[in-house]
């Protein structure tokens, strides 16, 4: 099973996530939305303000994956999103998207309410 964590209440990533939840065949993720119960990151080390700063995955094998990385496992999983999980794991490519993710990902967590308790926290 992989665990996806993130952020319920940043309405573009909730889109997200339940875009990837109506197409994503059953079994195969357990949904967190650490936004509204960060309780299950106090066992993984990862405080909340880092799992709303970035997407995190872990695999079936207890592997993080944040970031881009996050992205392409859950990717990896869904029908028709496989193809472009190998499109953006391609170095040049992936260094690219990585630059970008970190980008948003920074320019979000700054500007929602929400981040902003919990890194004060």
């Amino acid at each position: 099973m992989i665990t996806v964590y993130y952020d319920g209440l940043c309405g573009l990533c909730a889109r997200e996530i339940a875009y990837y939840r109506r197409i994503a065949p059953a079994g195969i993720f357990d949904w967190q939305d650490i936004a509204r119960n960060p309780a299950p990151l106090g066992a993984l080390g990862i405080t909340q303000a880092e799992a709303l700063k970035l997407l995190h995955a872990r695999d079936a094998e207890g592997q993080m994956h944040v970031g881009v990385a996050a992205f392409l496992l859950i990717w990896q999983q869904l029908p028709h999103w496989r193809v472009l999980a190998r499109v953006v794991a391609w170095p040049p490519l992936r260094a690219l998207a990585e630059v970008a993710y970190a980008r948003f990902a920074a320019w979000r967590f700054t500007r929602l309410a929400h981040c902003q308790l919990a890194a004060r926290e």
